[in-house]
């Protein structure tokens, strides 16, 4: 097998992450021309075309898989940065920026829990990279090798993974105490979800449908949808009086003890099974983060 050149490798990664030719020679302090050598070198090794010329820039498959083995090294360099630091701390810096290690975790357990589990590693000086996806469709990303591990609905594990359950999200539905009393004064039922706006996260969430098919026993759900992509961004839509929203008990919970905002339909909630998948790697780094996570969201959720 052959032996690929690590500077190429990491080439080939900087390109894809950073979208184009020029982000990528500024990332690794080289020039344009010497990014463009280095991935034509990889594929003539490789005898195929690695990167498709698009916009966005996109890897092929055999890029892909360049793609998940450069990122392994990088999770086999931070467990040797780990260990040198454990025998001679003052002698190792932090971890270089093309050595981040990436995982995918969705907007609303970054929103709530997943960020407090991280916090220690990231202090340590762990280069993390968060990528936010819809719980759904985090585990593409894991798929397509462009992370390490993923927090996602999916309970299967995908070929090389293992997978270890998280607890369950318990989701309600909330409206600034102003327009409930306006709009929904018996509360949110099967009659009236039509009469309101609802603040999704984007066009990928159906949690709005879902609640509402789940809540009232219904097979096809239409509703007014608003699109706000951020969690806390959708609470304060829902506190600026856009509309309904439904959202992780864990954020709303404290307003709604606040009076700020009101469950309108508090008889009903869904929860949200969530799973973290991983390569299925010996790794103290890969082990570390995965008890953090795993410690935090058995705290935190149902």
């Amino acid at each position: 097998m052959s032996t690929f050149d690590p500077d190429a490798l990491e080439c080939l990664a900087a390109i894809v992450e950073e979208g184009g030719f020029e982000r990528a020679a500024q990332r690794l302090s080289i020039t344009q021309s010497a990014v463009s050598q280095r991935l034509r070198a990889l594929e003539a090794q490789v005898g195929t075309v690695l990167i498709v010329r698009s916009r966005p820039l996109k890897p092929t498959s055999a890029g892909h898989l360049l793609l998940k083995h450069t990122r392994q090294i990088r999770l086999l360099r931070a467990d040797l940065e780990r260990d040198l630091k454990e025998l001679a701390p003052s002698s190792i810096g932090g971890g270089r920026e093309e050595e981040r290690v990436s995982i995918a975790i969705n907007a609303d357990s970054i929103a709530t829990w997943a960020l407090p589990a991280l916090g220690e590693l990231a202090r340590q000086g762990l280069p993390m990279e968060i990528i936010a996806d819809d719980q759904d469709f985090t585990q593409e990303w894991l798929r397509e090798g462009q992370v390490l591990g993923c927090v996602t609905t999916l309970r299967q594990a995908l070929r090389g993974c293992k997978v270890l359950p998280l607890g369950a999200m318990r989701y309600v539905a909330v409206a600034h105490a102003e327009f409930a009393k306006a709009r929904l004064s018996r509360g949110l039922d099967a009659h009236n979800f039509r009469e309101v706006p609802f603040i999704a996260f984007n066009r990928k969430d159906d949690m709005q449908c879902e609640f509402v098919s789940h809540a009232f026993g219904l097979k096809r759900v239409a509703l007014h949808q608003v699109f706000v992509p951020s969690s806390e961004g959708q609470v304060r839509a829902v506190l600026a009086g856009w509309g309904v929203s439904v959202v992780p008990e864990l954020l709303a919970s404290g307003l709604i003890q606040q009076g700020q905002l009101v469950n309108v339909a508090p008889e009903h909630a869904l929860p949200i099974q969530l799973y973290w998948h991983c390569w299925n790697l010996e790794s103290d780094v890969l082990d570390v983060l995965t008890a953090a996570l795993v410690q935090a969201a058995r705290e935190a959720l149902a």
